[in-house]
């Protein structure tokens, strides 16, 4: 069912901007570090947000654009789901495991995104 996929994939669009907005803060928040730390926190944390975005938007584009039993299609759902999945355990044994509530709902956010796309191919 397109409207699955659909969603999963909205999901991890809005998730991936909303990572966009706080970059400095978060940068910020690591302290008295060093100006090339500084870079490269800011430069992953925006890695994060961008690839969050493209996965997103690349299978919402070939879900509005393609077929959903086409061969391509399924790759890139099952595709995106695997990526999801693989940040999800990245991100449970790392943001999972801090205070800050924000980082701990990653995972559950990108497992739910991939259940949903995965879902949605086999529906």
């Amino acid at each position: 069912m397109e409207l699955l996929t659909l969603v999963g994939a909205l999901i991890v669009v809005v998730w991936g901007t909303i990572h966009l907005f706080p970059t400095r803060n978060v940068v910020n928040g690591f302290g008295d570090t060093s100006l090339d730390n500084k870079r490269v926190i800011t430069m992953e944390w925006l890695f994060e947000g961008i690839t969050l975005i493209f996965v997103g938007a690349l299978v919402i584009l070939v879900t509005l654009f393609g077929h959903a039993a086409d061969a391509s299609n399924r790759v890139v759902y099952w595709s995106a789901a695997g990526m999801l999945i693989v940040m999800a355990v990245i991100s449970s044994q790392t943001g999972g495991k801090v205070n800050f509530i924000f980082f701990r709902l990653c995972a559950p956010l990108f497992t739910l995104a991939a259940v949903l796309i995965a879902l949605g191919t086999l529906l």
